[in-house]
């Protein structure tokens, strides 16, 4: 069998019916043009040609709102949860990655209408993956945000293979999240890299998306590719003044040991932003005083120890800050396991609470927001591979310092979806 590689060197062939209409002596010997050329020449050649085949993350993917059965919950097999937001109506979207934390990625959409407690089948599915592809075209990571003006952002990546150095923030708008049919805009590219966590609206009125492109540049046969890119490569942070119609960027923070950012951005209020990004050694923090222009010299934020793993940071309604994360306590953690709540109310010097969201391995990547009554929702998976399950805490501040469900209508480890394919 082809493997996804050799299929993308047949492109290197396609390349030789321009070289031949140039220079006719190479269609008796198509190789004579390589037989003269230094490894440092073959190699430039080479990437010039990846970058080519990345070329095709730039085709906008379609959005298929009528999924069933292709993508019923009895053909999937996996499960990484991406985000969950409320619309102004009160219902409740669930995005998860389905395929794997591979090329082999796609998103797909799942709605509640009653709180949380049950969910529909899948209601939406990007899927960019082509038969006619030398290599998968995967939709790895994303959120969504519902934004000031009550409209649901779906925000996903687009690149071929797991990263192929460039990829790309796409963004699907929803002015009707709350109908029986949501109708979605075209999906639109705003810039390279991914993001993973919501925008952030700040109290001047701009909103500010993080977006990640990778330090480390193109994995496998891209590595090495979009080279022009390498200034830009870090925890950049983008700004919109108009609603999101344009975004431009503004900053950006270049961490030690970079593991996809994942960047949270809050604002303090002195009117400094604080960025919590992922690297392999934990969190690290950095800090602006211009509106995100400039950045302070990358550090650990003291007393916070965290895995390899997302986590998740947002401002109240009452003003304190929220922090989920693994580990019984701020300063240790046991791996993905123990997802726990934790409450501020200095600004993250200190933090109190500590309730147990869920005590088992194999738990990550948390993601939420508070609805208007001051009821905290969190979404995150468990054993993507196996169980593949996308779950949901629904709690309150009360709860998060009492260190137990003292609220009504506080509940854990409700299940938003679980994969029922044949592993």
């Amino acid at each position: 069998m082809t493997s996804g590689i050799e299929k993308a060197l047949l492109v290197v062939l396609a390349s030789f019916a321009t070289l031949v209409s140039v220079s006719p002596g190479l269609a008796a010997d198509p190789a004579a043009r390589f037989a003269a050329m230094t490894p440092d020449e073959v190699r430039a050649f080479e990437i010039e040609v990846m970058e080519k085949v990345a070329d095709l993350a730039l085709v906008p993917p379609a959005l298929n709102t009528s999924p069933l059965p292709e993508y019923g919950y009895d053909r999937l097999d996996y499960g990484m949860t991406i985000g969950i937001e409320r619309t102004p109506g009160g219902r409740l979207w669930a995005c998860w990655v389905a395929g794997g934390d591979s090329p082999e990625a796609f998103f797909v959409l799942a709605t509640s209408d009653d709180d949380g407690e049950t969910w529909s089948p899948p209601r939406l599915v990007v899927d960019a993956h082509s038969k006619n592809l030398p290599l998968d075209r995967s939709i790895l990571v994303g959120n969504l945000w519902t934004d000031p003006v009550g409209r649901l952002w779906l925000i996903f990546d687009q690149s071929m293979d797991m990263f192929d150095g460039r990829a790309g923030v796409w963004t699907a708008v929803c002015e009707n999240p709350d109908a029986e049919e949501p109708r979605w805009s075209r999906p639109r590219r705003i810039w390279h890299g991914v993001t993973l966590n919501k925008p952030t609206v700040l109290s001047n009125g701009e909103w500010m998306m993080p977006i990640s492109l990778d330090q480390r540049q193109g994995f496998g046969p891209f590595k090495g590719a979009f080279r022009e890119l390498d200034p830009y490569r870090g925890a950049n942070v983008f700004v919109s003044t108009d609603q999101g119609a344009n975004w431009q960027r503004r900053g950006c923070v270049q961490y030690p040991t970079p593991d996809w950012h994942e960047h949270m951005i809050v604002e303090r209020k002195d009117g400094t932003l604080w960025m919590l990004a992922r690297t392999a050694k934990g969190i690290m923090q950095s800090t602006s005083s211009d509106v995100g222009r400039t950045w302070s010299e990358p550090s650990f934020p003291e007393g916070i120890q965290q895995p390899v793993a997302r986590f998740h940071i947002r401002r109240l309604a009452s003003g304190r800050l929220l922090m989920v994360k693994h580990g019984e306590t701020m300063d240790a953690h046991e791996g993905r396991s123990k997802l726990t709540a934790w409450l501020s109310e200095d600004e993250g010097k200190t933090w109190q609470g500590g309730l147990m969201l869920d005590e088992r391995k194999g738990v990550s990547y948390p993601d939420g927001f508070q609805a208007p009554d001051g009821t905290i929702y969190i979404s995150y998976d468990r054993n993507r591979s196996t169980d593949g399950e996308i779950l949901l805490a629904r709690f309150t501040e009360e709860d998060v310092l009492a260190r137990k469900l003292v609220g009504p209508e506080s509940k854990l480890k409700m299940l938003i979806s679980r994969p029922l394919a044949a592993k």
